[in-house]
């Protein structure tokens, strides 16, 4: 049989040339035609919102960085803030974060010991990359957050190795924020898989009814009237002579609170499972706990990836309602801050940088969430 190429030169014909689509077909150019110009409508909304957008950049620019306030001559009660207040409305005053961050992030600590809870910091944020990484998941990684969690508890409190001894009710800022989250997180998690696997239970009546009001007592009220109860009729309930500081109060109920709501979300994912599921591993002789831990429960976790990671951002944004008790985290030194006469007027300053730190947080916490769902996803895309 003759060859097309050579059939094609036998007939004269010349041989076909290879042609590109247009270049307003592929890539940048194409999608901005297809998502953002592809009608007189959606161009009109497009060159308005840039208009908007532009502008906007622009001004929080000149008043951010050109115009922006660095640096004020003195300190502390001499601080001279009029240039701040000559600037006001045009610049930021960011010589504020100069001159209260240390307040901001370290509460009433004393000045001289900061880089205690500077150090407590960095041990937090060190444990959750760990924890991030997959190759750290082992026995092993229990024994590391029990190092890391001692070694703060000696930080914070002091008394030993040499260290001056803090009263806890000197801590503030952004440890007690990751105080507040990390402990939360961390015992409300757990509990949260016990209560939904206890809704969920059949053969015992009782556990089920009891798991059921805890979920709907908690879900029913809010934050802060659980954290009023924690602060002033748990010790009722504690026997004659004990009491516990008010940051453990605050702790446990938030690791309440937060527990209810996750119940829900790992209740929502065990649901989610294919009944196939639970008959194969009862064919295969497991009990219910080999089941649960082995089949059900990985799989009930993986689908609930976002609302869990979802409910742990909110967590961490509530721990800023424990003012109410007398605690100041994070957001709650930043209100202090401004407090003085003379910086009164700038707590837009003030509250954009700890929405920073927030946002830092957050983000984190979000785009972990991602890559370890879409990690997680492999096996099921083709």
């Amino acid at each position: 049989m003759t060859p097309p190429s050579a059939e094609a030169a036998t007939l004269g014909a010349a041989p076909a040339i290879e042609r590109r689509p247009p270049s307003f077909a592929l890539g940048p150019i194409a999608w901005l035609r297809a998502n953002l110009f592809s009608s007189w409508l959606s161009t009109a909304v497009t060159l308005l919102l840039a208009y908007f957008l532009v502008s906007w950049t622009l001004s929080f620019l000149n008043w951010a960085v050109v115009n922006a306030i660095w640096d004020v001559p003195g300190t502390g009660q001499q601080v001279d803030t009029s240039a701040c207040r000559a600037a006001r409305g045009e610049g930021a005053c960011w010589a504020l974060i100069g001159e209260k961050y240390r307040f901001i992030l370290f509460g009433l600590y004393p000045f001289d010991e900061q880089w205690r809870p500077a150090l407590v910091v960095v041990i937090f944020v060190a444990l959750y990359v760990i924890s991030a990484m997959r190759r750290f998941w082992r026995k092993e990684l229990a024994l590391i957050w029990l190092a890391a969690l001692t070694a703060i508890g000696v930080l914070m409190w002091g008394g030993v190795f040499g260290l001056p001894y803090v009263e806890q009710e000197r801590w503030g800022g952004l440890v007690i924020t990751l105080i507040l989250a990390t402990f939360g997180i961390a015992f409300a998690f757990p509990l949260s898989i016990l209560v939904a696997l206890g809704r969920r239970q059949t053969s015992m009546p009782a556990v089920k009814a009891l798991c059921v009001v805890y979920i709907e007592l908690i879900r029913g009220v809010p934050l802060i009237s659980l954290l009023f109860m924690a602060s002033v009729m748990f010790p009722l309930f504690l026997p004659e002579g004990m009491n516990i500081d008010k940051l453990l109060r605050a702790q446990i109920a938030i690791i309440l609170f937060a527990a209810a709501y996750l119940a829900e979300v790992v209740r929502g994912g065990l649901q989610a499972i294919p009944k196939g599921q639970y008959e194969a591993a009862d064919a295969l002789g497991l009990t219910y706990w080999q089941k649960t831990g082995l089949i059900i429960l990985p799989q009930a976790l993986k689908i609930s990836i976002p609302p869990l990671v979802n409910t742990f951002i909110g967590m961490f944004k509530d721990t800023s309602l424990v003012l109410i008790i007398g605690i100041y985290d994070l957001l709650n030194t930043a209100k202090t801050s401004i407090i003085e006469p003379a910086w009164q007027g700038f707590g837009v300053e003030a509250y954009l940088f700890v929405a920073a730190i927030y946002f830092v947080f957050c983000f984190a916490m979000s785009k972990y969430s991602q890559d370890l769902e879409r990690e997680l996803d492999k096996g099921r895309r083709r």
